[in-house]
């Protein structure tokens, strides 16, 4: 039988980054949250696994004897205090709580490695150059040893421009065997990807449709709370998605019927216009399976899928995790 790792999975959302932990060989023992919708989707979907719903500031690892000592801390803090413009609309002392928190939590629970992931701005700008420093540092007195790298999602199988900013710590012993996972080649289109379920309801031009979108998709955003409504982000976003014949202003209720008709420039109101993704759409473009649920009405919905960690990439970094503490 497989030898299975134990995680511990903070700032869990939906699950995107459990679900392909787990595909990879990790079970969590525990994971947190603080929506109350993502709790839900988690529950939804894996009902054995053991949720808390809390701020990630206010949990206490010796509280829950299952997490110390795990063989890995995974998270994705909030990536709206990292980007260049929740630079302009979030304190710096929340920012920089949630990250120390982090930390703190990892020096209580000893896993034998960490991994957390956020906007590739944490990673590569200057601005955040001492706050690196200090997390290293941090974690060099617990005997870690840090690494930083961005990677793509659509290197690892997700149709859709991606780009995370990931720290590994682990101790020297298993750092020595740790390397990045490497691309496994590239991502499908946004048509390849959403052509059989365009044409789900009979639309006769789904077909045409697919051939126009014939790109990966562009970053998908809009899962802030932050933000208004659900959209697909703004207007730059908005025009890459209209190249696609995808109308990005809002998310729909559903996929268009036999009646509707692929029109630019005439407006997206009634039957014609360009169509708008479902939640679900939008979901699989950042590598869920068909078959995952989200809690809670369409903007909560939408809101945990535009924040949600890509689960292949998951899968990839955990993977090259596991090889090195398998050594």
């Amino acid at each position: 039988m497989e030898k299975r790792f134990r995680s511990l999975d903070i700032c869990a959302g939906a699950g995107g980054q459990a679900l392909g932990l787990e595909q990879a060989g990790f079970d969590p023992t525990l994971l947190l949250d603080t929506d109350p919708h993502a709790c839900a989707s988690l529950f939804l979907n894996r009902p054995q696994w053991d949720v808390v719903e809390t701020d990630l500031r206010d949990f206490v690892g010796h509280e829950y004897p299952q997490v110390l000592n795990v063989d890995l801390l995974a998270g994705g803090l909030p990536r709206i205090p990292y980007s260049v413009a929740g630079q302009q609309r979030q304190a710096t002392s929340e920012r920089d709580d949630l990250l120390k928190a982090t930390v703190w939590l990892a020096t209580e629970v000893q896993p034998r490695a960490i991994m957390l992931e956020n906007v590739p701005h944490l990673v590569k700008s200057p601005k955040f150059a001492e706050l690196r420093d200090s997390v290293e540092e941090e974690l060099k007195h617990c005997g870690y040893v840090c690494v930083w790298h961005v990677l793509d999602a659509q290197d690892f199988g997700v149709p859709q421009r991606r780009e995370h900013g990931v720290l590994v710590a682990m101790r020297p012993e298993d750092m020595d065997h740790f390397s990045w996972p490497s691309s496994t080649g590239k991502a499908a289109t946004v048509g390849e990807v959403l052509g059989s379920s365009m044409a789900s309801r009979g639309w006769q031009e789904a077909h045409d449709w697919s051939l126009l979108a014939n790109e990966v998709a562009p970053t998908i955003v809009g899962g802030s709370k932050e933000r208004g409504g659900a959209d697909l982000g703004p207007t730059r976003t908005k025009k890459i998605w209209a190249r696609l014949g995808v109308n990005g202003a809002s998310i729909g209720d559903d996929v268009p019927g036999p009646d509707f008709v692929m029109r630019q420039g005439e407006g997206t109101h009634g039957h014609r216009g360009l169509p708008k993704l479902t939640v679900e759409q939008v979901a699989l473009l950042q590598g869920f399976p068909s078959d995952w649920q989200f809690a809670g009405r369409k903007t909560a919905r939408y809101r945990q899928v535009g924040q949600a960690f890509p689960p292949p990439l998951g899968a990839a970094l955990g993977k090259s995790i596991r090889a090195a503490l398998d050594h």
